[in-house]
């Protein structure tokens, strides 16, 4: 009788726990959250508390991103701000009143102006990126400073490596920083630490994972960047990570997998611009300032038309600079949009944004891959495709086993209206969350050009998907779509 009344007891004691933390947590979890990430959050506490309610402690609290934020606000306001004195986009440039709006959007929401830039090159062959790096390594006098996803010494990026050694030998400041997950996954990371240290490498590990030494980040951010300066006057950006195209895992290599991206090459203030970003990072990691000085020449003594402004954005930034960019540009189209993007996850605002847009008349071509590397990612990008193809858009799938790594979107591509985004964030709710990234925004200039040229190459040998086609998918394939699309918005 004793052991039956301790038994009643303890499941009284369960009950009563269960259904106080789903109490509780109903009045927590929305707080500050869009309703489908809330949605989501609380349907798996509710369901699977055990496992629920770790997860959302470990990755879904809000608290991490608020105390990035303070991090970001500490970081700035450790170093001089270089743009206090530029004005949000150059004198004479002639913005219609709508392109001042953008411009006057991104301004407040990251600090940065529009500024002049002149693009050396769009570079889209994986191989002649990474000689590229190196040849402009070797050119460095005084400094290059890199901030990479993901990094690799392989036999692809071997040539960079010993650029880079080259230049430390000739006394040149290497300061390297990447992103410990990103970067942790892949073969030969142990090693390559201690190649970096043996060539006297600067390096840090972005949003580090280390218990030992009580460093702990919530480990579903990731410092996403892609850019690299050189001496302060030349800067690369775009969706490219120092690692051979096929990301090296067997599992990628029994595939066939190869990577297609891009890299942009500026001169000019815009390079001003990445430092400062760059600046924030390192103070951030490594606690060390970097002298920075204000943009030289904010006319342009290379001008080539292009006007272009840098959107970072991450957990540091909380009203999600990137989002609204994107959605804004959406908005914006009047005949056509063309985005381009590895992992297409859209929040409802986005989504809406897009949809919209074929509503008004615009035509939309949406490129993708035809099959993801990642299982998730595919069937949760997937599962919108119904109602992006009802609404009129145009998807056309990049050949598999090529992954189009690519991450552009442009408005009304050769009209005067046109303006666009290109860099390290994908068109997901990762993206705009979780991830540090780098967008260029582009208000004008031959960029544009070359990017709707870059669009027509990857929709020629793309296949386009239909409607009555995408009708045809089995049942599971659709049953598996909508539950991975329900984990996308766990954030």
């Amino acid at each position: 009788m004793t052991l039956q009344l301790d038994i009643s007891y303890w499941q009284l004691a369960l009950m009563a726990l269960d259904y106080g933390i789903k109490f509780v947590m109903i009045g927590v979890v929305p707080s500050n959250r869009r309703p489908s990430s809330a949605n989501a959050w609380l349907l798996l506490i509710l369901l699977l508390p055990v496992v629920g309610l770790p997860l959302y402690l470990m990755m879904g609290s809000a608290y991490v991103s608020r105390r990035r934020h303070r991090i970001q606000q500490l970081a700035k306001a450790e170093l001089e701000n270089v743009h206090v004195d530029v004005p949000d986009y150059p004198a004479g440039s002639q913005l219609s009143d709508e392109l001042e709006s953008m411009v006057r959007l991104n301004r407040t929401l990251t600090g940065f102006p529009a500024v002049h830039a002149h693009v050396r090159h769009l570079w889209a062959d994986y191989e002649m990126t990474m000689t590229r790096i190196a040849t402009l390594i070797d050119s460095a006098q005084q400094y290059v400073d890199i901030e990479i996803y993901a990094v690799a010494w392989d036999d692809t990026t071997d040539r960079v490596f010993r650029a880079i050694e080259r230049a430390v030998q000739r006394g040149v400041h290497v300061r390297l920083l990447y992103d410990h997950i990103g970067s942790l996954k892949y073969p030969g990371y142990r090693r390559l630490r201690r190649r970096l240290r043996d060539i006297g490498v600067d390096y840090h590990r972005m949003l580090p994972l280390d218990l030992f030494r009580s460093r702990w980040r919530r480990p579903d951010l990731r410092n996403h960047r892609k850019v690299i300066i050189i001496d302060g006057q030349v800067g690369m950006l775009g969706s490219i990570n120092l690692i051979d195209r096929t990301y090296l895992t067997r599992r990628h290599v029994r595939a066939g997998r190869k990577w297609v991206d891009a890299f942009v090459e500026l001169e000019g203030p815009i390079v001003t611009s990445l430092e400062s970003m760059f600046a924030v990072d390192w103070y951030t990691e490594s606690g060390e300032l970097i002298n920075l000085e204000p943009p030289a020449d904010l006319i342009g003594a290379r001008d080539d038309g292009n006007i272009v402004q840098l959107v970072p954005s991450g957990p540091g930034y909380q009203a999600e600079p990137n989002l609204r960019m994107f959605n804004t540009l959406m908005h914006h189209a009047r005949e056509r949009l063309i985005l381009c993007s590895p992992y297409f996850v859209p929040d409802d605002t986005l989504l809406e944004a897009i949809t919209t847009a074929c509503y008004r008349g615009v035509r939309v071509d949406l490129l993708v891959g035809e099959r993801a590397d990642q299982f998730m990612v595919q069937h949760a990008q997937s599962s919108y495709y119904q109602q992006l193809l009802e609404a009129g858009v145009r998807i056309w799938e990049f050949p598999a086993p090529y992954v189009l790594h690519t991450k552009f979107a442009l408005a009304d591509p050769g009209l005067p209206s046109s303006v666009g985004v290109m860099g390290s964030s994908n068109m997901d709710m990762r993206s705009f969350t979780l991830n540090y990234e780098n967008s260029l925004f582009i208000c004008r200039g031959s960029l544009l050009d070359q990017l709707h040229d870059l669009s027509l190459a990857y929709f020629a040998v793309s296949r386009q998907l239909t409607l009555e086609r995408w009708s045809q998918r089995p049942w599971h394939r659709r049953y598996i779509d909508n539950v991975m699309k329900l984990t996308s918005a766990l954030q």
